[in-house]
């Protein structure tokens, strides 16, 4: 079955950006951990390693295989709230740029995330890449693990809606 493409786009600060939304029955705290913690972040994504009062951390993928390190410079951390990154992509030649920002209400917290899309013919790999990814941290964090989560599902099958959407 093929999820839907949950991804909207949306322009900030003159850049155009892929932006997701999605909901745990958590406390801000433990959404913010599953975000931000290596552990918690094994769990769905990958791990980093290094000081983050430095500034930045080394970030490895985990999830699809022999992926290069990334630096994850970080520009704003505002803890449980607001994490800001920035990321050397090589290959793409570019620098992703992603916000996290949460909100907590009546025990429901909500995660908005948002990745820059600096050329248009990225979107049809970073919408479905982040629905792959937003959909496993959903599946850790609410006990179902991410198993079931098949990246097959994902690409190419929502790579024409992102197409679309910036197009």
């Amino acid at each position: 079955m093929t999820p839907a493409a949950t991804g909207r786009r949306e322009t900030r600060d003159g850049t155009d950006h892929i932006v997701f939304t999605r909901t745990f029955r958590a406390a801000i705290d433990d959404v913010w951990a599953a975000v931000t913690e290596s552990e918690r972040l094994a769990r769905w994504i990958g791990t980093w390693i290094g000081d983050p009062a430095s500034g930045a951390v080394t970030f490895q993928m985990n999830a699809e295989g022999d992926i290069p390190e990334e630096t994850f410079e970080i520009a704003s951390c505002e803890a449980p709230r607001r994490l800001v990154i920035d990321s050397w992509n090589e290959a793409e030649q570019v620098t992703w740029h992603i916000e996290l920002s949460l909100a907590e209400e009546a025990g429901v917290t909500t995660l908005t995330f948002s990745h820059s899309v600096p050329r248009a013919e990225l979107a049809s790999g970073v919408g479905p890449g982040w629905d792959y990814y937003l959909d496993r941290l959903v599946a850790a964090e609410s006990g179902a693990g991410v198993g079931s989560i098949d990246w097959a599902s994902y690409s190419p099958a929502l790579s024409e809606h992102y197409r679309t959407l910036f197009s």
